[in-house]
């Protein structure tokens, strides 16, 4: 199925404590059943060990809100979807939909916890080098150090995002070695770019083993680290350099996936567009190889997939997004949530009552990403409506459709071995070659390039056309798709910009990039208020009178970590 599976168990990894006895006592040197001793630890097999240990961290491990798919923070925060479901059913998202959380949260602490446990595995990875032992050589040390500091890196860029003000422990601090008076007031950019810096230089361009992370991905990861500082010049010299001459894991060089859907099907894992993919896998023995955060992520009360639970709801601004105008492009004006063309849904309409689909032009990539009714959902049936929304009146009447596995994939790459078939062994790219593009795009347009930003949007939206989603009985296309070109050229920044920032919420929707686009446009406030008022006007029991504030913008640094080392290390963030 894939070269590798990043997917073993936590890898315990302790300090050994180094007794001298005399040579009478030696009878009593037992060592501990299920702890390494120190050459264990040390030789090369313990470091490849450790390794996949940091590997194993980057979906969660159990901990949906520790994941890179960001599907609570990037997606809900973002407006893309809400929690769905019903109000008591996982409820402490409530808040963080509502632009309510405080510092008390649990999925606070569990995004915090789980991105430092990778943090504190990758530590021990470089803290174990300097007591190497004799099989392990520098090349060795090369190859794991760079992949353990490219994933140092990704885990404090998650925080980054989430909270801002972390604080940074590396290899040098450990406990009672200066870990409690690490402070949160300083500055982790130079420190995550130093890390994926790092990786460039000292990565190979492929690996034997595709699961690995290569030169070119710790590239387009420095290159996104920068876009977020609005090192503009900086990004588009690594973007030209990875459109031109990037290549994955295994060697091919990086494009587009001829088809959108397959983007989501796990045949068609580590293809060409995967820059980076955490590694999934069904059928291991442990749901947490496969994806555990996607678990709750179906249509509620199928009969398949899923069964459960109707979490992740598209929302109607999302949905509406999809809408072209008479020549195949995005209503940019924001006109999409207007009465004559927001997309006719099924809201509070019985699943055996009469329904007709919309007949308006839409871009086929909101069937790739929002279950609707009457449209094929996946290969399993056309979407009843009704039927398969736990409470239309809070989630709305749309499913997650992304990242959800087909009726092929049953036993493949679906895991049956839980109180759900919902895991998943489908790959989550966590930087595709799209979102190359786009990023590549926005530094064209901040640097001049204004023509070539244009082109790269087109190269996306060429594969959308080609990407249309069929009636399940062959007989042609399930909606009205209409998607066309940017042909008149670019020259106004202003609107170029627009058109980049609205290709992004369209290709990469529901993948949790969302909410940090907007934030890091500085747009936030317009856009999440539109939603809110728009959404919640339809969903009064899910966002009615919710607002976005500034504040919001980050999330409090979790009251139990402050409560542990003190305020005076652990400064909350303003307003929290």
């Amino acid at each position: 199925m894939k070269n590798i599976k990043i997917k073993v168990g936590a890898l315990i990894a302790s300090t050994i404590l180094m007794v001298a006895v005399s040579c009478s006592d030696d009878f009593l040197e037992v060592t501990p059943t299920g702890e390494l001793t120190q050459p264990q630890a040390t030789s090369l097999a313990g470091f490849e060990a450790s390794l996949i240990a940091v590997y194993s961290q980057v979906n969660g491990r159990a901990n949906r809100m520790a994941s890179p798919s960001n599907w609570v923070w990037g997606s809900i925060r973002g407006g893309d979807a809400n929690k769905g479901t019903d109000p008591g059913d996982f409820n402490t998202i409530n808040p963080i939909q509502r632009f309510e959380t405080d510092a008390t949260n649990q999925n606070l602490l569990d995004s915090w916890n789980g991105n430092y446990e990778g943090i504190a595995r990758a530590n021990n990875v470089l803290r174990l080098m300097a007591g190497r032992g004799d099989d392990v050589t520098e090349e060795d040390v090369q190859r794991i150090a760079s992949q353990t500091r490219f994933l140092r890196g990704h885990y404090y860029f998650q925080l980054k995002r989430n909270f801002e003000n972390i604080p940074y422990v590396d290899e040098t601090v450990d406990y009672k070695d200066g870990l409690e008076d690490v402070v949160n007031n300083v500055d982790t950019w130079p420190m995550i770019e130093a890390d994926f810096q790092f990786a460039v230089d000292n990565l190979p361009e492929t690996q034997s083993e595709v699961g690995r992370v290569n030169s070119w991905a710790a590239k387009a990861y420095l290159a996104k680290v920068y876009l977020y500082q609005n090192k503009f010049s900086e990004a588009k010299a690594l973007f030209d350099d990875i459109i031109a001459n990037g290549v994955t894991s295994s060697g091919e060089k990086y494009g587009l996936l001829d088809n959108y859907g397959n983007l989501f099907r796990g045949e068609y894992d580590n293809n060409l567009e995967s820059v980076w993919s955490y590694q999934s896998a069904a059928g291991t023995g442990s749901v947490n190889n496969a994806n555990p955060e996607f678990d709750l992520n179906n249509p509620y009360n199928s009969a398949a997939p899923g069964v459960c639970c109707g979490f992740f709801a598209p929302s109607f601004t999302f949905v509406n997004s999809f809408r072209t105008d008479a020549n195949g492009l995005p209503l940019l004006d924001g006109s999409y949530n207007s009465s004559a063309n927001s997309v006719k849904n099924d809201m509070g309409i019985a699943a055996n009552a009469a329904y007709t689909i919309d007949q308006g032009p839409i871009d086929p990539r909101v069937d790739h990403t929002a279950g609707r009714r009457g449209i094929p959902y996946i290969d399993w049936q056309d979407h009843p409506g009704q039927s398969w929304i736990r409470q239309q009146s809070f989630s709305g009447p749309y499913s997650v459709k992304k990242f959800v596995y087909s009726r092929t994939e049953v036993g493949s790459f679906q895991d049956n071995s839980s109180w759900t078939p919902g895991y998943t062994g489908i790959n989550f790219n966590i930087i595709r070659f799209a979102d190359v593009l786009l990023m590549a795009a926005e530094a064209e347009i901040e640097t001049g390039g204004l023509e070539k930003a244009r082109e790269y949007v087109n190269m996306v939206r060429t594969r959308a056309m080609n990407s249309e989603v069929m009636k399940l009985d062959g007989s042609g296309p399930a909606a009205n798709y209409q998607i066309g070109l940017y042909t008149t050229p670019w020259s106004d920044p202003n609107a170029a910009r627009t058109a980049v920032r609205f290709e992004r919420k369209l290709e990469l929707g529901m993948e949790g990039h969302r909410f940090y686009d907007l934030i890091r446009w500085g747009i936030a406030s317009e856009e999440l208020n539109a939603y809110l008022s728009y959404d919640g006007a339809l969903l009064l029991n899910a966002l009615g009178g919710a607002t976005y504030t500034e504040k919001h913008a980050i999330l409090p640094i979790p009251q139990n970590q402050i409560d542990l080392v003190g305020t005076d290390k652990l400064i909350q963030n303003p307003g929290f």
